[in-house]
């Protein structure tokens, strides 16, 4: 079996390692992208989290407190 051309080898390890950056930059903006939303998500979950908690602390409401409609 002839051994390759050096030129050969080197430019097939030239092109392998063009798509391997490539690929780590479509990886990284993924991870970037997922982070994010994480985060987003993480923050309106907090917000949600404070609202119920609002709601469940508050008394509930006799309704022999409010006033009756105005058809009554």
């Amino acid at each position: 079996m002839p051994e390759p051309d050096p030129k050969d080898r080197l430019d097939d390890i030239e092109t392998r390692l063009a798509y391997q950056d490539q690929a780590m930059e479509d990886l990284n903006a993924a991870v970037t992208a997922q982070w994010t939303a994480i985060e987003d998500l993480t923050r309106r979950l907090a917000m949600l989290t404070d609202r119920l908690q609002a709601v469940e602390d508050r008394p509930a409401s006799d309704p022999g407190d409010e006033p009756p409609p105005p058809h009554y």
